[in-house]
């Protein structure tokens, strides 16, 4: 039987809140990026819902411009510095330990194909399969990604685990479909709904994944 590990990838393999601060910061100073970033986490979501078709890089766009007075010149900021956003410390070497392990790797992105592959060549291990909703025009929390991911590899549900950071984007819908959950609970918030593991970062991942589907007996 394959094991898959399927992953969001900005907030839990990529620093997302860590590379738009830093960019509404640059915009707008350091004294209001905390306060900007949390009403971009309000709106985001919202923007997504209303316009799924849209990529992410619009949808990008459309939130700083619900943000109020961007700059000429800087409307596709985030855009822009999405490529160069960092991953977190542990993340490569916890993917490539999964993968030495037997595990195969999928992302399922709210984001487009270039965002993504451009995270693939700042971590530097091979995924398996990709699905990103400019391709589905559909966002998470909604079904669509994993019903994709399912369609195109057949894996199955007994040996697949989704990895993520988002409870509202990731954990709450996975667990609506019956998955097994790990949670990457960076910021120490409470487990609603629970996962199935959680984790304060990846370091632990390739165990805990062990834990949750252990490799077959030979």
């Amino acid at each position: 039987m394959d094991r898959w590990a399927t992953f969001d990838c900005y907030g839990t393999l990529i620093d997302w809140n860590g590379g738009i601060r830093r960019e509404l910061a640059r915009i707008w100073g350091d004294e209001q990026a905390d306060e900007l970033l949390h009403r971009y986490h309000e709106l985001e979501p919202q923007v997504e819902a209303e316009t799924p078709g849209m990529t992410y890089r619009s949808v990008m766009r459309a939130v700083l411009a619900r943000l109020g007075g961007v700059p000429a010149g800087e409307e596709d900021a985030l855009g822009r510095s999405l490529p160069s956003w960092e991953a977190f410390p542990e993340a490569p070497a916890a993917l490539a330990e999964a993968r030495g392990r037997g595990w195969r790797l999928a992302i399922l992105s709210n984001t487009d194909p270039d965002f993504i592959e451009a995270l693939k060549a700042r971590l530097g291990v091979p995924f398996d399969e990709t699905v990103v909703a400019s391709e589905l025009g559909s966002y998470k929390p909604a079904h669509r990604h994993w019903e994709e991911f399912f369609a195109r590899t057949g894996a199955p549900r007994e040996g697949h685990v989704h990895v993520a950071a988002s409870r509202f984007h990731d954990i709450a819908p996975a667990r609506e479909l019956g998955l097994r959950t790990i949670w990457i609970n960076r910021f120490g918030e409470a487990p609603e709904p629970p996962p199935d593991r959680e984790l304060p970062d990846l370091a632990r991942l390739a165990d805990t994944l062990e834990e949750l589907v252990p490799a077959p007996a030979t």
